[in-house]
């Protein structure tokens, strides 16, 4: 870990923050534009203590992905943004890879078939899961962001587009997993881009001056405040809820394919990685903004997944103070996503998708392995927050 001082130029960054930064990146980089809204956030007058930067920080929307931004009185909607509860699951099967098939094409098409992808949703709501009781429910539906067209009844158990997938994985013990990717689906981005343009106009409308237009914050206590987090709280647990159901039916497609088997379902790691918490930090109680990132409390278990092919960890937390209880969420880009489809080619994307079923297209090039940085160098830059206890292979990838 680094410590980039506050009012401090690091002369290989040029930032310069009002707070300190505390950086995990031995062995990886972290580009020029992502160091600059780092820089930008750190120069907010309600950070406590400090910012934290995990290994696979990036440039993204907002604010970087890869930070853990603590707050007092006041909450950054663009620094949780517009996928609200996106996380991991993870789902440890009592049965070896013995019981695959030799061709995993039938376990591609069967989970295919259960679980819309992209744009696609349920033809019907495949359950209740929320009432009008449900705190946040009314502030969404006040709002006009609980719509026919992408109903959110119907997106319940679908996997949407971009970086979520569904993989079925094989451990370092030749136990099989499945381990899928998503959040809140068309709710999650509405209720984001609502609040994020409301933070803007309230700042503008009290003549707030930001380091960046992005950083718009709702004050606590606000109107704005409270409805924010009470959406935010309906999305968090309805992106849980979301992949919870997709796992069940990713399992059913399985069972279809390969006959019955156990699993443990109360040992399922379901973990956010962009949400907003209440926690106790450094002798106060502050708003924890993980933006790409894992909470990793002593003991927590996690996912950290690596991009197609590629490796993936399940990690138990160390509870490390200076990261807010913290740990990376991926690997992390290397490449924007107009970068990876004008660098990359189909014969880069086979090549380093070798053996690996999943979707050989232009339309993942952005998706493909090496947009992503090297995800072992990415774990040994936080071998302070986590210890892993399982590394995965993956053997079919599905991906919107």
């Amino acid at each position: 870990m680094r410590v980039i001082e506050p009012r401090r130029v690091a002369e290989r960054e040029r930032i310069v923050a009002a707070s300190p930064i505390k950086v995990w990146d031995e062995g990886v980089t972290i580009d020029v534009n992502a160091r600059r809204q780092i820089a930008d956030t750190a120069e907010l007058p309600f950070i406590h203590s400090h910012v934290a930067v995990m290994p696979d920080a990036h440039f993204g929307f907002g604010s970087t992905v890869g930070t853990v931004i603590p707050t007092r009185g006041a909450i950054v909607p663009s620094a949780v943004g517009v996928d609200i509860g996106c996380g991991m699951v993870a789902q440890r099967l009592e049965m070896t890879s013995r019981r695959l098939p030799d061709n995993l094409e039938g376990v591609y098409d069967a989970i295919m078939e259960a679980v819309p992808v992209g744009f696609n949703a349920h033809e019907e709501p495949i359950g209740v899961y929320f009432t009008a009781h449900d705190r946040g429910y009314v502030e969404i539906a006040e709002a006009g962001l609980w719509n026919a067209r992408q109903d959110p009844g119907r997106q319940v158990g679908t996997l949407g587009g971009g970086n979520h997938f569904i993989e079925l994985c094989i451990d370092e013990s030749d136990a099989v997993w499945v381990m899928l990717h998503s959040g809140s689906r068309g709710l999650g981005n509405r209720v984001g881009r609502h609040f994020i343009e409301l933070a803007k106009r309230e700042c503008e409308r009290w003549m707030i001056e930001l380091p960046n237009r992005d950083l718009a914050y709702l004050p606590e206590g606000t109107d704005g405040f409270i409805a924010y987090v009470n959406a935010l709280s309906f999305c968090q647990d309805y992106a849980a809820l979301n992949r919870k159901v997709m796992m069940d039916l990713a399992l059913s497609a399985l069972a279809d394919q390969l006959g019955s088997f156990t699993y443990d379902g109360e040992q399922a790691i379901n973990c956010h990685h962009n949400y907003v918490e209440r926690e106790h930090h450094f002798g106060q109680n502050v708003w924890v903004t993980r933006k790409g990132a894992v909470r990793a409390r002593e003991g927590d278990m996690g996912i950290i997944p690596g991009a197609m092919g590629r490796r993936s960890f399940i990690v138990r937390g160390k509870g490390n103070a200076d990261s807010f209880h913290s740990c990376s969420h991926g690997g992390g880009r290397v490449m924007s996503r107009t970068e990876a489809r004008k660098t990359l080619t189909l014969e880069d994307h086979e090549r380093d998708t070798e053996g690996l079923v999943c979707r050989k297209d232009a339309g993942v090039i952005d998706e493909s392995p090496r947009a992503y940085k090297d995800i072992n160098a990415v774990m040994a830059a936080q071998a302070d927050l986590v210890d892993v206890v399982h590394t995965l292979r993956a053997v079919v990838c599905v991906k919107g």
